[in-house]
């Protein structure tokens, strides 16, 4: 496996230059992202392609129709729910290669649904100043992602 051996998954992102980061982040980690539907645009959104600039041919994108199609497309893979509700830091998980990492919709982040799903092995917040709401979620993913490549020595990096 070449780069990054992890998944990034985003619950129904609806910011088009958030998915065209995360394609970017992807395709320069070897992460794969997993995008589930519905999404708040369509793929030739110009705010996607200038985004994710002309990496779109080098990441592994999947689009699943919700969010169980999503869980069974991973089945041997721990799902970490990144949210505000977590009271366990990003810093206390030891990431292992296979993990997904899954990230709520823009405005609203996650449903309870979907954090407190079975599959979910953790939910986990990216530590913060109080009072502070949430981070954008592109960079969200960054700040995690290369938190699990880090733990695993950035596997395939030059």
């Amino acid at each position: 496996m070449s780069g990054a051996p992890f998944h990034v998954i985003f619950d129904n992102p609806v910011i088009p230059g958030n998915t065209g980061n995360a394609i970017r982040l992807c395709a320069n980690t070897g992460a794969t992202l997993h995008l589930v539907e519905p999404l708040g645009f369509n793929f030739d959104d110009k705010n996607l392609k200038r985004a994710g600039l002309d990496y779109h041919d080098l990441a592994d994108v999947q689009i699943h129709p919700n969010f169980e199609a999503c869980l069974a497309a991973l089945p041997d893979s721990r799902i970490f729910a990144f949210t505000t509700h977590a009271t366990s830091s990003l810093a206390t998980v030891s990431f292992q290669p296979g993990d997904a990492l899954l990230f709520g919709t823009e405005p609203t982040g996650l449903p309870a649904t979907h954090y407190e799903h079975p599959r979910i092995s953790a939910q986990v917040r990216i530590p913060m100043l109080p009072a502070r709401r949430s981070m954008n979620l592109s960079n969200a993913a960054a700040v995690g992602l290369f938190e699990a490549w880090r733990q695993v020595g950035y596997r395939g990096a030059i």
